[in-house]
């Protein structure tokens, strides 16, 4: 536990270093923009890493939460004139009662079976984003929603946004660790370890799964609301199951399903390939990401992660042997 705070500690550090760097030096200003979005989907995947690599239970239907969350802040700010804070609330409550109602047979499913719940649960919803035109403003997609402001300061540049995602995102983090390192992690593990053993033990599974189920859910309400203020945006193609399976990657890739750090390396990974290096495949994106887990999971299986602390070990080694 002490290590996962003092690699918090450098990890807030180096986020405060890095937007006047980059600012300063031009060909990278831009990065500012995309660490936004590794922000953003790192609520998700935090979320996911909890779920599939603590508790063991696999979700192809985040994409759901995260679009739930983005479009009850879009319609209640762009069309009902709310408070964004209020339609965060509204957002994180409505994802948390679906999230539960959704696990609630769900999750006494296992293995594929649950990964196939999952992803039609998303496939409905994107079908609800399309086709609900009165309300979402289907494929065309929905605009005029209005930025975010705190105690009347509109963040209206890149840098304060970046800011206020990055303070959102530790403070989930450490709440994670803190749950991790509790009794309710340890039950989560045990869980991921064998469900029989761990109803054997007394651990209440059933409990405990929907906990952290609809706990991801609301990491992700959070994400899709900061992304539809900053976006200011939204369209159904961003909440569709190729998103879904694109965050799952980014958890397996950046080892998230053994170490929350992972998740966080994995999504900064694939957001920044996605952003700078293979956009240009255009629909082919998918087969580059296929391919990118395929060669992770010979050759890295423990992911991004796993090759960090190898390197790190290493090093440790070398200085103790001078």
């Amino acid at each position: 536990m002490k290590r996962d705070y003092k690699v918090l500690i450098l990890f807030i550090i180096a986020l405060a270093i890095f937007p006047p760097i980059a600012y300063h030096i031009e060909g990278i200003q831009h990065y500012i923009d995309i660490m936004i979005f590794v922000g953003i989907f790192s609520l998700i995947t935090i979320g996911l890493s909890l779920l599939m690599g603590y508790a063991g239970q696999i979700s192809l239907g985040h994409a759901a939460f995260f679009g739930i969350g983005a479009y009850t802040s879009a319609v209640l700010t762009g069309k009902f004139g709310f408070n964004p804070w209020v339609a965060f609330v509204v957002g994180i409550l409505l994802t948390a009662a679906i999230a539960y109602l959704v696990g609630i047979p769900s999750l006494k499913l296992r293995g594929h079976y649950l990964a196939m719940a999952t992803l039609g649960f998303g496939i409905i919803i994107f079908i609800v984003f399309n086709e609900w035109d009165t309300m979402t403003a289907g494929p065309s997609g929905f605009s005029d929603i209005p930025g975010i402001s705190i105690a009347g300061y509109d963040l209206d540049t890149d840098i304060e946004y970046y800011g206020f995602v990055w303070a959102i995102v530790v403070l989930v983090l450490l709440f994670s660790i803190n749950v991790i390192h509790s009794r309710i992690g340890r039950a989560f593990r045990s869980i991921h370890g064998s469900e029989d053993a761990a109803n054997a033990m007394g651990v209440h599974t059933s409990k405990y799964k929907i906990q952290i189920f609809v706990l991801s859910a609301l990491y992700a309400s959070i994400a899709g609301s900061l992304y539809t203020h900053y976006m200011n945006f939204l369209s159904p193609s961003s909440f569709s199951l190729f998103f879904s399976i694109k965050l799952v990657i980014m958890v397996i890739l950046g080892g998230g399903m053994a170490n929350i750090w992972g998740a966080i390396l994995g999504t900064w990974t694939i957001t920044l390939l996605g952003a700078e290096w293979l956009h240009f495949l255009e629909e082919f994106e998918f087969l580059a990401y296929g391919a990118i887990l395929l060669l992770m999971t010979i050759f890295l299986p423990r992911g991004l992660i796993g090759l960090v602390e190898l390197i790190g070990a290493r090093w440790r080694r070398g200085l103790l042997a001078r």
